[in-house]
């Protein structure tokens, strides 16, 4: 050990030195990702889509691009077919020859008629009534239709035998031309509208426009057809019935005359009688009344106990309102003269009484008022009494009539609708005699059919984008069921939000090996990102740069050791005295990554074996010292319990400006977490796109049970371009120098002495 190592010595005998406990690990940061959510949540989604995106850009292309292939294939293999269509108008009820000559039900809305109509022009009876129109059974090139493309052949060599050849009746050919014609055909009603596209597709465009003209017809004949069989069943089914009623009603007639001639039933309309009039007219005059004396009794019990004059009652009197304008005028005077004479003096003592008499009329005036209040409710209350009475005896005439009326209403129901009945089949039977020879019909056509002078089908433009949209569909479903399964920490976001901790530095991905090489590049994109990190350890903790930092992560390969290494020299570099402890006595590599020997290290000092010196190294690097693990004991962690690490930590702060302590992984081990007990913070590493959210956690929650302070998250192996940034670490040592300029380096000793006034001014 040289003499810069050899200083701790002087130092004395190793006492632990207290210091304050670090601080546990603390909440989640609800205030990092999610408050940036909060401001921007649309750009964060967006950011976060694009980043899916051009991860997986090369799966999306592909899949696109192989739907596409697809989609243009199968256009240009099917046969060409034409569309011909037909326009008609379906009318809720025929044009009416008569008023109400149509016997056909009608519905009670347009929508449920229309409904009905859509369905029968779907069915087969129309394709059946079409193809015998047109004789479509007899044509063979209909009937063996299957295209000229290869779908087609395709098509014919599946379905051989499947049709009737020419021996077969003619019953089946016309089925077999039925279904044809079923299976080609489209119906579209026009929203908002009576009229109803009928179409036919056929490869043959003048056959097309046969059979959707055809179509058309055979609907309205067979609507036609419909209404003729109607009326004459109706027009016999209304005479039979008309007879019948007529009978009918001449025998409830009679019956209901007899009946009122001997009850003495007389009624001055179809629904009340003189008793209902009566009794109507008795109730309202009883509500007038009993608001009268509602009001009556209000106006009488607010001036029954009251002594002042002040109601409204009172001063809308003109009387007295006279008699308070003499009293105020007598009042007046009187005060005015008591500044001259005494209230005894012959002329006080008159206006005085004159007062006093004032005061007695008003006093007689209100009670007259209140006796007329009074005798004003008294007599309302009477009349509404016997108006009670009268009403009391009413309704029992009333009930009396209707008591007696009961057989008087059925016979006169039944008469009204035996009337109702025999009046509306007779009109009915007038108007259908009349209407049942006419021929006109609800459904006529609007736009004839028209030869097609295109292909409706295939549409290659149409087919192509549906290939590439179904494409970009099913490569949206392949990548969010990639990123859905994908369980690792992709992104500072991700980090942040699983774990709360902030991002302390993002490391760039380098292909290879070529780390170390990356490292020894001054203006290296990782060298950028590790002054990065170790600018935001400056800002970790309240009180700077912590005396003491461990590096571990969850598993093996995530970059810990890398890192530590790295910070380590980043630090002594700007003058400060570093030491390095390569804790992992379990897979140590950090001598094999600075060349030094692991003979003597922190397994003998821990055992009791050398002082700390004695276990240190220096390094290439100016200003920093590494303690290797040394040989591998049987049980690390029993070695890392003992108070031993604590007092090496301790003594070794008051020494070196800075400790980095390289970890074990935290899964499956203690020694992280007794470690992380004794270190003043902890930087915890997380491999990009390689540690799992569950590790993550896992690792977090027993750092935490051990009271570590995690001060942050280090990303490794970052790939900027599929984590959606539009920068890197590109940025080059150099900045702001000239193209041939090379920065002026500062001594460690400078260095040391300015750090040093910094945290003595602040």
């Amino acid at each position: 050990m040289n003499d810069k190592a050899m200083s701790i010595e002087e130092a004395g005998k190793l006492v632990p030195k207290s210091s304050a406990a670090p601080a546990p690990y603390g909440e989640a940061d609800s205030g990092g990702y999610s408050a940036r959510l909060a401001f921007g949540s649309d750009s964060a989604s967006f950011h976060e889509i694009w980043r899916i995106l051009r991860k997986h850009k090369w799966r999306v292309l592909a899949i696109v691009a192989a739907f596409g292939a697809i989609g243009l294939l199968r256009t240009l293999m099917m046969t060409p077919l034409y569309t011909s269509t037909t326009r008609v108008q379906i009318d809720r009820n025929v044009a009416k020859v008569v008023e109400s000559g149509n016997i056909a039900p009608v519905d009670s809305f347009d929508l449920e008629f229309l409904r009905t109509q859509y369905e029968l022009l779907q069915g087969m009876a129309v394709a059946e009534r079409a193809a015998s129109n047109l004789s479509l059974g007899e044509d063979a090139g209909f009937l063996n239709q299957g295209g000229d493309g290869a779908f087609g052949a395709i098509r014919r060599l599946l379905s051989f035998g499947s049709r009737p050849g020419n021996s077969a009746d003619k019953g089946a050919k016309e089925r077999a031309a039925a279904g044809v014609v079923l299976s080609n055909r489209t119906i579209k009603p026009l929203s908002g509208s009576r009229l109803v596209d009928i179409s036919y597709t056929d490869s043959s465009p003048a056959r097309a426009q046969k059979i959707a003209a055809g179509f058309a017809q055979a609907f309205i004949d067979l609507n036609l057809d419909k209404r003729f069989q109607v009326n004459a069943y109706a027009k016999s089914f209304l005479e039979d019935q008309i007879k019948q009623l007529q009978s009918r009603l001449q025998d409830s007639e009679k019956a209901l005359v007899d009946f009122g001639a001997k009850e003495q039933i007389i009624t001055t309309n179809e629904k009340s009688s003189i008793a209902d009039n009566n009794l109507a007219a008795g109730n309202v005059a009883l509500g007038a009344l009993v608001a009268e004396r509602i009001r009556n009794e209000q106006l009488y019990r607010q001036v029954e106990q009251v002594q002042a004059i002040n109601l409204p009652q009172f001063l809308s009197n003109k009387v007295i309102e006279g008699l308070r304008d003499k009293r105020n005028s007598l009042v007046t005077e009187y005060q005015e003269k008591l500044e001259t004479f005494r209230p005894s003096y012959p002329g006080m003592v008159q206006i005085n009484n004159k007062i006093k008499e004032i005061d007695h009329q008003i006093g007689m005036e209100v009670k007259a008022i209140k006796d007329a209040l009074k005798g004003a409710y008294e007599a309302s209350l009477s009349q509404e009494s016997e108006m009670k009475e009268r009403i009391e005896a009413l309704r029992g005439e009333v009930l009396d009539l209707q008591k007696r009326s009961i057989r008087y209403n059925i016979l006169k129901r039944e008469v009204d609708t035996n009337r109702s009945l025999y009046e509306n089949l007779l009109q009915r039977y007038k108007e259908v005699d009349v209407a049942s020879g006419a021929g006109a019909n609800n459904v006529f056509v609007v736009e004839t059919a028209a030869l097609p002078g295109s292909p409706s089908s295939p549409l290659m433009t149409r087919n192509l984008i549906l290939s590439l949209l179904l494409g970009a569909l099913a490569a949206g479903v392949a990548v969010f069921v990639l990123e859905r399964f994908d369980d690792t920490i992709g992104s500072a976001e991700e980090l942040e939000s699983v774990t709360g901790l902030v991002t302390l530095g993002l490391i760039p991905l380098v292909e290879g090996d070529g780390i170390e090489r990356e490292l020894a590049e001054l203006r290296s994109g990782v060298n950028e990102a590790y002054r990065s990190l170790c600018t935001s350890l400056h800002f970790a903790t309240e009180s700077g740069l912590p005396k003491s930092l461990l590096v571990t992560s969850s598993a093996m390969s995530e970059g810990k050791s890398t890192t530590a290494l790295a910070i380590a020299r980043h630090f002594a570099t700007l003058g400060l005295k570093v030491l390095i402890i390569d804790a992992d006595m379990r897979r140590p590599s950090l001598h094999l990554k600075l060349g030094l020997d692991n003979a003597t290290g922190l397994s003998n000092y821990l055992t009791g074996a050398c002082s700390p010196p004695n276990a240190m190294q220096n390094t290439s690097t100016d200003n920093l010292v590494f303690m290797s693990s040394g040989p591998i004991p049987p049980s690390p962690a029993d070695l890392l319990a003992s108070s031993r690490f604590m007092t090496l930590l301790s003594v070794g702060a008051e020494v070196f400006d800075f400790i980095v302590v390289d970890s074990p992984p935290v899964l499956g081990l203690a020694d992280a977490q007794l470690l992380a007990n004794g270190a003043a913070a902890t930087a915890f590493v997380i491999r990009s796109g390689g540690t799992r959210k569950a590790q993550l956690r896992d690792s977090l929650k027993r750092l935490r049970s051990a009271r570590a302070n995690v001060i942050g998250g280090v990303l490794t192996r970052h790939d900027s371009k599929n984590a959606g940034y539009g920068y890197g670490y590109g940025y080059g040592y150099g900045y702001g120098y000239g193209e041939n300029d090379q920065p002026t380096r500062i001594s460690g000793s400078e260095r040391h002495a300015e750090l040093a006034e910094e945290r003595k001014s602040a």
